[in-house]
């Protein structure tokens, strides 16, 4: 009599319990799913040296190695810089897609570039306050906005790397202590280069940038001039305008 009666409660207990405690774990994975903060993306630096390896041609040479089909001009040049320019400092061309770099000889390395399409380009003076090898990259509102195709699968970042937009090497531009979300960077998309392409920022083929990024310290100034609907085509600085 007291094992059916046993019998009895455990199956009625069964009964009562095990369906709740179905829903309650049910409902317990439903409540992590919706409160699990997203993956935040990352830049693994021991890939940065295989990284910078793949992206710059076998026995580069700066001002010959064109793997990419650019138009001669675009290749890095040493050029006369204009008297008065602060050696350090950066000046973006945008009729001609050029960057300078100024030297303290006088000189200035001369780089082709990409700049904004439409009127996403913002010209200004600008500092450079922080400098990112393969840096993360995470698409603005306003971006994910304009075009949410293209940038909504990537509204919580992307990893750094070869296929990342910003590419090898990032100069973030500030106003004051204000990011701009402006950049200067490396671009897997080297032959986009001479053109208009990039979301506001300015593009360079990654290897370039490679060279380009220990010769330039935080706090100088870089200077994006107008485009051509703003101005007549003359270089600020070539020394042939």
């Amino acid at each position: 009599m007291h094992d059916l009666k046993r019998r009895r409660f455990l199956a009625t207990a069964t009964a009562l319990f095990s369906a709740p405690l179905a829903g309650w774990a049910q409902e317990e994975q439903a409540s992590a799913d919706i409160n699990e903060e997203p993956r935040r993306p990352i830049s693994d630096r021991s890939m940065w040296a295989r990284w910078d390896a793949r992206v710059t041609p076998v026995n580069y040479d700066p001002m010959s190695s064109n793997p990419w089909g650019l138009h001669p001009r675009f290749l890095p040049q040493r050029v006369v810089a204009n008297p008065g320019l602060v050696p350090g400092d950066i000046h973006v061309d945008a009729v001609a897609r050029y960057l300078y770099h100024i030297q303290a000889d006088g000189t200035a390395m001369r780089y082709g570039v990409a700049i904004a399409k439409g009127d996403l380009y913002e010209p200004g003076v600008y500092t450079i306050r922080r400098k990112a090898r393969w840096p993360i990259w995470t698409p603005t509102a306003s971006m994910i906005e304009r075009e949410p195709e293209v940038y909504g699968p990537f509204e919580n970042g992307m990893d750094g790397g070869p296929s990342n937009p910003l590419g090898a090497r990032a100069l973030y531009l500030y106003e004051g202590n204000r990011d701009t979300y402006l950049r200067i960077h490396g671009t897997p998309q080297p032959r986009s280069i001479g053109g208009r392409a990039s979301s506001g920022c300015v593009r360079m083929v990654m290897a370039h940038i490679i060279d380009l990024y220990p010769q330039v310290s935080t706090g100088v100034t870089a200077y994006l001039y107008p485009p051509e609907n703003l101005i007549s085509p003359r270089s600020e600085i070539d020394p042939a305008a």
